[in-house]
C-alpha cells in the first residue's frame, strides 16, 4: 500500500503538470486586471497560485503560522517568467519537504493564526492537503479570469472547450 506521503508527492506532481499551463497563460501586460472591485488582481491570484506550494513545506516543517508575529508575503511578481520562476521553486520546496518528511508528523497538529485568533487547526497532514485543494480552487478562479479575457483554458482533468 502506498504511504500518504507517497499519494502526496504523486498528486503534487499531477497537480503541477497543469497549475504550470495556467501560469504560462497569465499575460504580463493583464497582470492588474481583475474581474471585479472586491476580487483579487490577475497578478495577486496567480502569485497566490505560485505560492501555494511552499503551504505543503509550511506544513510539513512548522507547528502553524502567526500572521501577527511572522513576516510571511508572497514574492512580487512584475512578469509572466517571474511568476513562473516563483512557481518552479516553490514546488521545489513542496517536493523537498515531502522527500525529507516521515509519516509520523503527519498526525501532528498544525495552527494558523493572527495573534489569539485562531483560524484553522488541522494535522500537518490536512494542511498539506489543504494546501492541494486551494491550489485546485484558485486555479479555477484563474480560468475564468483568462476565460474573461478570451485567453484559451488549458485542459485540467479532461478536455477543455479550447484544447481537444
Amino acid at each position: 500500500m502506498m504511504s500518504l506521503i507517497e499519494i502526496f508527492k504523486k498528486e503534487l506532481e499531477a497537480e503541477a503538470v497543469v497549475t504550470r499551463k495556467m501560469l504560462e497563460r497569465v499575460p504580463t501586460e493583464l497582470f492588474d486586471w481583475q474581474p471585479h472591485e472586491k476580487s483579487m488582481t490577475m497578478r495577486r491570484l496567480a502569485t497566490h497560485i505560485a505560492d501555494l506550494p511552499n503551504w505543503t513545506t509550511m506544513g510539513l516543517t512548522t507547528d502553524g503560522l502567526d500572521f501577527q508575529s511572522n513576516n510571511w508575503k508572497e514574492e512580487v511578481v512584475n512578469n509572466t517568467a517571474e511568476l513562473l520562476d516563483y512557481f518552479e521553486r516553490s514546488l521545489n520546496s513542496a517536493r523537498k519537504s515531502l522527500n525529507e518528511a516521515s509519516e509520523d508528523v503527519l498526525d501532528q497538529e498544525w495552527v494558523l493564526r493572527n495573534g489569539d485568533q485562531i483560524l484553522y487547526t488541522s494535522t500537518k497532514a490536512e494542511t498539506v492537503r489543504m494546501s492541494f485543494n486551494q491550489t485546485v480552487h484558485h486555479r479555477a478562479q484563474l480560468g475564468v479570469y483568462l476565460r474573461l479575457n478570451n485567453i484559451p483554458i488549458p485542459a485540467t482533468y479532461g478536455p477543455s472547450a479550447d484544447e481537444h
